[in-house]
């Protein structure tokens, strides 16, 4: 059974013996850890994970797929090696996949365009992978570990919740069929929500900060700052903490962040 991609579930099914190894090198996987995949498409990912070791639950929203990955994995399904989801990742309930926070890897070639919701879904809300690596767009990764030494809303969010590198690019003759874009290997390690317990400030006021923070992109932090609730005067709390009042969102450390919000 050929499977074609599907435009409407943004699919570019991996066809490169080279990327998939770089891929699996950097999930390194512990045999008989549990893996999460999303959208397995036709598979070859999947029987590499399998391959290294790893227990997939994977989870897939096309019909044909899961059809088609049923016939192909019998034996691994019924072995327990692989673990087969039919739905919607971002609606699933991963304590029912059998997922424990932090016990888990998501390694993945997801859907470029569900990129920042599976990143905000699955670092913001237990239970949360111990690590993830994952094919997405090549300027999304460039953002996320702010190469140029911008940092932006992304690549805060992300970098709150673990350490992320670029592994390598991956051309679009990589795809079948190609994607309009170049695309990169993510790797995020140390994934856990430590920060935030130990710099005594709750996610959602984190992030309430940092986007008040980045909301003008033109404007001065000061500024930016002012539209968020503060308990005294922002450019009193700046000085305290050190920060140049004339600052911008996009030069402040990770570690300002925290300290703002707290």
């Amino acid at each position: 059974m050929e499977l074609r991609a599907k435009k409407s579930l943004g699919q570019h099914f991996l066809n490169s013996p080279s990327a998939l190894g770089k891929i699996v090198a950097a999930a390194k996987i512990v045999p008989g850890e549990t893996v999460l995949e999303i959208g397995p498409g036709t598979g070859i990912l999947t029987r590499a994970l399998i391959e290294a070791g790893a227990r997939v639950v994977a989870v897939e929203k096309d019909d044909r797929s899961c059809s088609l990955l049923s016939d192909k994995f019998k034996a691994e399904l019924s072995s327990g090696a692989l673990r087969l989801h039919r739905g919607d990742i971002l609606e699933a309930d991963r304590g029912a996949l059998g997922l424990e926070d932090k016990g888990y890897a998501l390694v993945a070639n997801i859907p470029y365009y569900i990129t920042g919701m599976i990143l905000q879904t699955f670092l913001e809300i237990a239970p949360r992978p111990n690590r993830m690596v994952l094919l997405v767009q090549k300027e999304v990764a460039t953002r996320i570990v702010a190469k140029d030494g911008k940092e932006s809303i992304l690549s805060v969010s992300v970098k709150a919740f673990g350490t992320p590198r670029i592994v390598a690019t991956v051309p679009r003759g990589a795809f079948v069929p190609p994607p309009t874009v170049e695309s990169a290997i993510i790797a995020i390690e140390n994934i856990s929500a430590e920060r935030f317990e130990s710099a005594q400030t709750s996610i959602p006021r984190f992030f309430e900060v940092v986007k008040a923070g980045f909301a003008h992109k033109r404007k001065v932090l000061r500024s930016n700052l002012a539209e968020a609730s503060a308990t005294k005067p922002i450019p009193e709390l700046l000085k305290e903490l050190g920060i140049d009042a004339n600052a911008r969102a996009e030069d402040l450390p990770l570690k300002a962040w925290f300290d703002i919000a707290k």
